[in-house]
């Protein structure tokens, strides 16, 4: 495994990007990690938005966790109070991403995360669309193949390619969707 990544909650909703975060973990060119804190409030976010998904939430829960079996980090929870960061109600992923020696915290809450607290414990804090960037530079092919699957997956309604690139560039990657598109032309 080349590197550690611990997702932020804000990363887990919607679901197109839970989709393709937890794709790419499958593919293992990353280790991909969460706690039950991260995935409690990720699915509490979604419940207050659309509570008709109360019922499924438990089920992508433990695909979640079945499809990527090292994903669970425990333990981390000595840690927190120790930890400072702008909001203390992040001190928790920090402690995860402490526990599990991730290089990579990937959040949508930058600045919750500042360079300067992460520093010390080798970790850094990269935004949805800067770490699908890193990924696909180190292995285009494979990230392009894990979107494709995507797209193919999604049967209600019936998603092309292209229609997931619009939706994943909408939720938070336009920087990854556009530099596929320079690259790699019509994909």
């Amino acid at each position: 495994m080349a590197f550690v990544a611990l997702y932020d909650a804000n990363v887990l909703y919607p679901g197109s990007l839970r989709d393709l975060l937890v794709r790419l973990g499958q593919s293992r060119l990353f280790q991909a990690k969460w706690t039950d804190q991260i995935l409690d409030e990720a699915f509490s976010a979604i419940i207050r938005d659309q509570p008709e998904l109360t019922d499924k939430l438990g089920r992508t829960r433990e695909l979640m966790n079945n499809v990527i079996a090292d994903a669970q980090v425990t333990g981390y929870e000595p840690l927190i109070e120790r930890l400072e960061l702008p909001d203390t109600a992040d001190r928790h992923v920090l402690a995860a991403a402490i526990v599990c020696n991730a290089q990579v915290i990937v959040t949508a809450n930058l600045r919750h995360f500042p360079d300067e607290l992460l520093a010390p414990f080798d970790i850094e804090a990269q935004s949805p669309d800067e770490f699908v960037m890193n990924v696909l530079e180190l292995a285009p092919a494979r990230v392009i193949g894990v979107i494709k699957d995507q797209a193919r997956a999604l049967t209600r309604p019936e998603t092309t390619f292209e229609e997931l690139l619009e939706r994943l560039r909408d939720v938070g990657l336009p920087r990854t969707v556009a530099a596929m598109r320079q690259q790699f032309g019509p994909l």
